[in-house]
């Protein structure tokens, strides 16, 4: 891709981060001055000695990738993704399952799903976002924390109520906290886009998923457990109310970024910007194409896994529980650890693809399993292997959605490039991995998901240079 007709050729993302290319040292506030004196002193040097012999220069040695999760721009971002991801389960699953507790009728039950469409429809309101900021802690983290603070006192008032008794009031809360934490992961994704160098994606994106992660773990399976068997349901949401004030602490560590982008002087250009600024790029719609197929092969394996596990494979809901719920999300941090790790090595290209064939081949481990002896040992290969590199996938490809963003608009440009990453899982593998599955059987379905992923691939290879240009334009 490249920059708008008119300007010089840039590869996608040149734009959002030319800007910061120019600092070469963010450490050393006296750098500038002192390049200055030592180009003065070089001229004075040359007129009055020889030049001596060039000697070489020792390059400094590579960092080494793990040390990549300390620095100050990457460490926060574990409890920022740990705050992005507790309102979910508290707005959707365990509200479910309090309210199943309170006996409330299932069809009242089911309506509740709709309390998370704010998740679905958040680039309506991004622009807002990238257009406006509070006045305090800066563009991102402003909103960052005014959604944190919204949210504890949402999830408190939750706790208040009763499912059984005020359904109406519970939801209708439920919906502002749904709002506050969309909107948190708006300001959230645009600040980990703004804030990190090149080198630092793949980390940052591997941290942010171990938040993620290890919050829905909290706010999901031991929430329920802490409301059944200690606390109960409201005191539990006290419970998660106070974690999620706690978070804001990391907003307060977390650093701005070293050179802020511009935001849009207006409105309408908050809006229409960020999309002429993109489809102006050189091959737009073929990156497009790449964001919805590149994990269509993991999403069409994942998508039955449960029902494929228990009805076809014949495990039972507790062996299927620990393995694939447990160990698969084990797997699945530890990949997007490693893979966060070995980007900083391999680059962006070669990781998404490394990672990508990796992905589409570990899909072979449930052929195994639909066609091998039924052992639990097998299961926990096939469901590890296969979380492991879906994990190391999902930190290369969101490191892509940070590269391709423009920083004046990566409120915006996240928001609607992640919406468009979920096409695949929610309107292809979803409806279409049911009626294949009766049209092929188990062995031939994941067999399937293999091909599947293929079309991805070959696109990425296709654009090889525009996502290797990502890097070259980059910190």
């Amino acid at each position: 891709m490249s920059a708008p007709s008119g300007t010089p050729a840039q590869p996608p993302g040149a734009a959002g981060h030319a800007a910061s290319a120019a600092p070469a040292s963010p450490e050393s506030p006296t750098a500038a001055t002192a390049t200055a004196t030592a180009t003065v002193a070089d001229a004075v040097t040359a007129t009055a000695t020889p030049t001596p012999t060039p000697t070489p220069t020792a390059q400094a040695a590579p960092i080494p990738a793990w040390a990549l999760y300390t620095r100050r721009r990457v460490a926060p971002l574990l409890v920022l993704g740990f705050a992005s991801g507790l309102p979910l389960a508290l707005t959707g699953g365990t509200l479910q399952a309090w309210a199943t507790v309170e006996q409330v009728a299932l069809q009242d039950i089911g309506f509740l799903t709709l309390v998370g469409s704010a998740y679905t429809l958040k680039f309506v309101w991004a622009p807002l976002i990238d257009r406006f900021a509070p006045p305090w802690l800066g563009r991102r983290r402003g909103w960052m924390l005014l959604a944190q603070l919204m949210l504890a006192l949402g999830i408190a008032a939750m706790g208040t109520l009763s499912p059984g008794s005020s359904l109406l009031p519970l939801a209708l809360i439920a919906v502002v906290v749904a709002f506050c934490s969309a909107t948190q992961d708006i300001a959230f994704d645009a600040y980990r886009t703004d804030v990190l160098h090149k080198e630092e994606r793949g980390a940052g994106a591997a941290l942010s998923v171990l938040g993620y992660r290890l919050a829905m773990l909290v706010s999901g399976g031991l929430a329920l457990i802490i409301a059944d068997q200690w606390l109960g349901w409201g005191s539990t949401y006290f419970l998660m109310a106070v974690l999620m004030a706690l978070t804001a602490l990391a907003t307060f560590w977390a650093p701005e970024p070293e050179v802020p982008a511009q935001a849009p002087r207006s409105l309408a250009l908050a809006v229409i910007e960020p999309f002429k600024e993109f489809f102006g790029r050189r091959g737009a719609v073929t990156v497009l194409l790449l964001i919805v197929l590149y994990k269509l092969g993991d999403a069409f394996a994942g998508a039955l896994s449960t029902t494929f596990l228990i009805r076809a494979a014949g495990f039972t809901a507790t062996e299927v529980g620990t393995v694939n719920k447990l160990l698969g999300l084990a797997s699945t941090i530890f990949g997007a650890l490693a893979g966060g790790a070995l980007m900083a090595r391999l680059g962006l290209y070669r990781s998404l693809m490394l990672f990508g064939l990796l992905q589409a081949v570990s899909n072979l481990g449930f052929w195994v399993i639909s066609v091998g002896p039924h052992s639990v040992l097998l299961m926990a290969l096939g469901v590890g292997l296969e979380n492991l590199c879906g994990g190391m996938g999902t930190a290369a490809f969101v490191a892509l959605l940070m590269g391709l963003c423009n920083q004046r608009f990566s409120a915006t440009q996240f928001a609607l490039l992640s919406a468009l990453s979920a096409v695949g899982r929610t309107y292809l593998a979803g409806p279409l991995s049911p009626p294949l599955v009766e049209s092929v059987g188990w062995p031939v379905f994941y067999l399937c998901s293999v091909l599947i992923a293929m079309p991805g691939l070959a696109l990425l290879y296709w654009r090889r240079k525009d996502i290797e240009g990502i890097d070259a334009a980059s910190r």
